[in-house]
């Protein structure tokens, strides 16, 4: 197991945190243009890496059953999580636990795969993609807290938990034979749930069905990294 891995994913909550701390984002429009860039870099990831590796090593005829349910699957969670995955929140003075449990449930399975046996370039393509995408959402999720009626001990509590979930994806991946066993199958559903979270986000960028010129560059940058580490 890659300590860094571990490492990366913690931060990368933790500096969503700290964004938070020091810069006190107001403007949605400066997250939902990270957001932007992680959802165009997640698309280019699946379709350029992560899709090619799993057809390469694959046996399964049924896969494409198992990307369709996790694309499924995280249409169910974002019922619960109300949209945080993609910048959307709403002030309430109650924290809907029901958020914090589906996202802990998406960062869990995001770090199955990595605790396999991917091919190093699938493996820091996936890394990468998860870490651009878990930091915007960390950014948002502690406004989220902040603006509620909790703790200030509390709202970091609760992204503790939700810090620890993908590291404890890539335990679970490494030590559980059962999880190896399927290691495709969780690798489809993850390229389902990006799919979803990817394409939703980069529909959901655009005001009135147009894109600016910041968001049209944002999405190029994204994609073009990853054509670059092909």
């Amino acid at each position: 197991m890659n300590l860094t891995t571990l490492g990366l994913l913690f931060a990368s909550v933790i500096a969503g945190a700290i964004v938070v701390e020091i810069f006190k984002p107001k403007k949605s429009k400066n997250i939902q243009l990270l957001l932007t860039f992680s959802g165009a870099y997640l698309l280019a990831v699946s379709v350029l890496h992560l899709l090619p590796e799993l057809f390469e090593h694959n046996t399964n005829q049924n896969i494409g059953l198992f990307i369709l349910g996790g694309f499924l699957i995280q249409i169910l969670l974002e019922y619960f999580s109300q949209g945080i995955e993609h910048g959307h929140f709403h002030k309430s003075n109650v924290i809907p636990f029901s958020v914090l449990i589906s996202l802990c449930l998406h960062a869990l399975l995001e770090g199955v795969p990595l605790g396999g046996h991917l091919h190093q370039h699938a493996h820091n393509a996936l890394l990468t993609g998860i870490v651009l995408h878990k930091m915007p959402v960390a950014i948002v999720l502690m406004t989220f807290f902040l603006q509620s009626n909790i703790s200030k001990q509390k709202a970091y509590f609760y992204l503790l938990l939700f810090a620890l979930m993908a590291p404890i994806g890539v335990f679970a991946g490494s030590f559980f034979t059962a999880l190896a066993n399927y290691h495709n199958e969780i690798m489809a559903m993850v390229i389902g749930i990006f799919l979803h979270i990817s394409t939703t986000i980069l529909f959901e960028s655009s005001d009135g069905h147009k894109f600016s010129t910041q968001k049209i560059l944002a999405i190029i940058v994204g994609a073009v990294i990853v054509m670059l580490s092909l």
